[in-house]
């Protein structure tokens, strides 16, 4: 899996990494489910491996699997599993922002609530 939206995507759900991916790997979960946070997902199969998405995460969620810090490391595992765990239409490849054009001091709240600061 060359990239993973971590948990920082939680409840914030930016939908800037979904416009430029040139595969349309990153979905959004459109059924309810306790075992999974609200948030948006690269599936491991699809993604190229090209890093479009990374530098468009306002809020720093997405890293590339071998960088994920250590804080996150079950988030990779998830990542995988939910495509696992569901069948395709319960995806979308257009989810709806939940909150976008995070100021500075939202992202720092958001990390400091997962304590990634």
């Amino acid at each position: 899996m060359p990239w993973v939206i971590t948990r920082l995507c939680a409840d914030c759900q930016d939908t800037a990494c979904v416009k430029v991916c040139p595969v349309d790997c990153i979905y959004g979960l459109t059924v309810e489910d306790p075992n999974y946070r609200r948030q948006l997902f690269i599936h491991p199969d699809e993604c190229i491996n090209c890093s479009a998405c990374e530098p468009e995460c306002p809020w720093g969620a997405i890293f590339e699997d071998s960088e994920v810090p250590e804080i996150f490391k079950e988030d990779s595992e998830i990542n995988a599993n939910i495509f696992k765990d569901h069948p395709s239409q319960d995806f979308t490849t257009t989810p709806e922002p939940i909150r976008e054009n995070p100021t500075p001091q939202e992202i720092e709240e958001n990390k400091r609530k997962w304590g990634y600061i």
